[in-house]
């Protein structure tokens, strides 16, 4: 699939194949995930869609009272499912490492597993300058270095939930974007831009920051495989969501009449968690819109992870966090 049709098929992909109905009401009693960036967009929906399952699922987000009214509005659904999940609200801001850490810990205080976490919350199309509290550029940040930082603190609960459960059902889901295939650099990174500690081309850093996620997947899939453990990256496709929200309003004229709405973006999530198609066999895969599991199209990225990058951005990421382990 070249470049083109790669494209296409982002802004009109297939039907979702793999849907809510998937997942039978009260099947997931006992389990445990986390979604963050869960009070809108596509964690919302994802929410939305797992509702009946009868899991426990906490909402992740910088704002709790976003995360109360989520919950507040998913809550008062009719007709109530006969086994509602248990929705829990917990602040993590990944705009600040010490508030990661803070944010595992609150988390491993009330629970003992960890079934499934999406790693869904993120930025894209920052201002120039942005940085975080530790001096990171932005993107990589909020996209990576963050999240990285809080699966790592993690990992003993995943660890565990592996232990009593089905083979290849515990998965860390790992979020990219369409941008990856037109818009990153060669090799996916340039690690002279993401160590500049703050924005300096903003399509260039987020570009770089969502390859980065691929590359955590990818890496992440070789070095807790050996726990039992699934991760996965996925494209949620081309979705109106606040992702924009940077951006301006002439250039979404244009752009908003292609986009689809968030629960397609919903869809490829709740396929990248739960769909068979994914295991331990297939761990580090990449998950296209909305919901399949096919190579990318960029050949030159899936060579910079055979020569070592993946492994060392991951590396990089564990630099800039080290002293919040």
């Amino acid at each position: 699939m070249g470049l083109y049709r790669a494209a296409y098929s982002q802004l009109f992909p297939p039907k979702p194949t793999f849907t809510e109905k998937d997942i039978p009401a009260g099947s997931q009693v006992g389990k445990v995930y986390i979604v963050t960036g869960a009070n809108q967009g596509i964690g919302f929906e994802l929410i939305k869609l797992l509702y009946h399952s009868g899991a426990t699922i906490y909402l992740a987000g910088r704002s709790t009272e976003r995360l109360d009214e989520a919950i507040k509005t998913i809550t008062s659904i009719t007709p109530t499912p006969q086994t509602p999940a248990v929705l829990k609200p917990l602040f993590l801001d990944l705009n600040d490492l010490a508030a990661v850490k803070a944010s595992a810990a609150a988390f491993a205080a009330q629970e003992s597993r960890l079934d499934i976490v999406w790693n869904n919350a993120g930025i894209g199309g920052a201002p120039l300058g942005t940085t975080t509290k530790q001096g990171i550029e932005g993107h990589i940040g909020v996209n990576c270095v963050g999240p990285l930082l809080f699966t790592q603190l993690l990992h003993p609960l995943l660890q565990a939930a592996a232990k009593s459960s089905s083979k290849g059902s515990v998965r860390i889901v790992w979020t990219s974007s369409p941008i990856v295939d037109m818009g990153a650099p060669k090799g996916g990174v340039d690690f002279k831009s993401i160590d500049s500690g703050k924005t300096a081309n903003s399509n260039r850093d987020y570009s770089c920051s969502k390859v980065g996620n691929w590359f955590l997947a990818d890496e992440g899939a070789k070095r807790w495989g050996k726990d039992g453990i699934v991760s996965v990256v996925q494209n949620p496709g081309n979705l109106n969501t606040s992702a924009y929200r940077y951006q301006s309003g002439l250039m979404m004229f244009f752009v908003r009449p292609i986009l689809s709405e968030p629960k397609f973006g919903g869809y490829t999530m709740l396929y990248s968690g739960f769909t068979g198609d994914v295991g331990l066999e297939s761990n580090g895969a990449y998950i296209w819109p909305f919901g399949r599991k096919v190579p990318n199209v960029r050949a030159d990225i899936y060579q910079a992870i055979e020569e070592g990058k993946a492994r060392e951005f991951w590396e990089w990421c564990e630099k800039k966090f080290k002293a919040y382990l």
